[in-house]
């Protein structure tokens, strides 16, 4: 897959098949949209296109008033969804910057300027809640109109449903809020996850907990930066971290801005091995590319009175863990008998 910053690139396809969105999470029902691309697109022999825009148009809008906390908590970073829609095999992916000059663009300029002139579209593929240029003053119908007179395709695809319920990246912020990790990763298609490179950070985690008889390491963390002022998920999980080593690693994790340690400030995803893997040697974790799928949610994120107390609720976190993770254990192997 290839990724573009902007339309005024010469390696863009002179030609294309193209859905526009924000895509955060790439949900089932963005993966419904993308196959659905996908089909119409080798029907007419063009490559794949997703447009999407960094920052999120609302985080630009709530910066632009003042108001950052209008702002929908974002589910994935642009790493996770760019790599989740090379999994549902799109072969080009264009990231707009959107700022004032982009946002200021009437509708017919942006028809003009970046899907006719920057992309060369043939086939533009659309939400039933699509709507688009200056003032949201474009809508499905308009773009419909403009595809007749300029020669493309437009069509739309209506809401997706699971259950019953419509899946969207509200849905699943809801669900992430919630702590229902269960409903997320129903209307995600997989487990929430979070990747990263880990990162040096206070290394406090390796005093935490050196008193405990099985333990002289403390409690060492892999530290992966969320880079966005607010995370979907916050909290305390049980997790499995991808890219240490071939297998998964069970562990414990904190999502947040650390209350006790920092009292506010960016947000980490702080990951806890519970058996740190001996093949990485004290320091092998850094500069590693790590994937990290939240599980199920412990506890909220808490601030304590201090350091010992901060260690007895890591303890206790640990502890459940640990029992979580049995417990799932158990159940596969019942599946698995039942199965047989």
């Amino acid at each position: 897959m290839q990724v573009f910053r902007g339309v005024h690139h010469p390696g863009i396809a002179s030609a294309c098949a193209l859905t526009i969105g924000n895509f955060d999470g790439v949900h089932r029902g963005h993966q419904a949209m993308l196959a659905l691309l996908r089909s119409e697109a080798q029907h007419r022999g063009l490559p794949t296109c997703v447009l999407t825009f960094e920052p999120h148009p609302r985080d630009f809008f709530a910066q632009l008033a003042g108001k950052p906390g209008l702002a929908p908590p974002r589910i994935a970073t642009l790493r996770d969804k760019l790599s989740e829609l090379e999994r549902c095999e799109i072969e080009q992916v264009v990231v707009m910057r959107f700022d004032a000059a982009f946002a200021s663009q009437s509708p017919q300029a942006f028809i003009a300027d970046v899907l006719v002139k920057g992309l060369g579209t043939r086939y533009v593929l659309v939400g039933d809640d699509f709507r688009f240029g200056a003032r949201r003053a474009g809508d499905y119908a308009m773009l419909d109109a403009e595809g007749q007179a300029q020669g493309f395709d437009v069509a739309r695809m209506n809401s997706y449903e699971v259950h019953g319920h419509r899946v969207s990246s509200s849905a699943v912020r809801d669900a992430l809020a919630a702590g229902n990790m269960e409903l997320a990763a129903s209307l995600l298609g997989r487990p929430y996850s979070i990747s990263g490179h880990v990162l040096h950070g206070r290394k406090l985690g390796r005093d935490l907990g050196r008193s405990a008889p099985d333990r002289d390491d403390g409690f060492r963390t892999l530290n992966l930066r969320f880079p966005h002022a607010r995370a979907a998920a916050t909290g305390v999980y049980v997790v499995q971290t991808f890219g240490l080593t071939a297998e998964a690693v069970p562990g414990v994790a904190s999502l947040g801005v650390r209350p006790t340690i920092e009292g506010a400030g960016r947000v980490l995803l702080e990951v806890h091995c519970l058996e740190w893997p001996r093949a990485l040697g004290s320091e092998g974790g850094y500069g590693k590319l790590a994937r990290v799928e939240l599980l199920h949610k412990l506890r909220d994120e808490a601030r304590y009175d201090g350091l010992p107390a901060l260690t007895s609720a890591i303890r206790k976190d640990v502890t459940d863990a640990r029992a979580f993770l049995a417990e799932h254990a158990a159940q596969r192997r019942q599946t698995t008998r039942d199965r047989i």
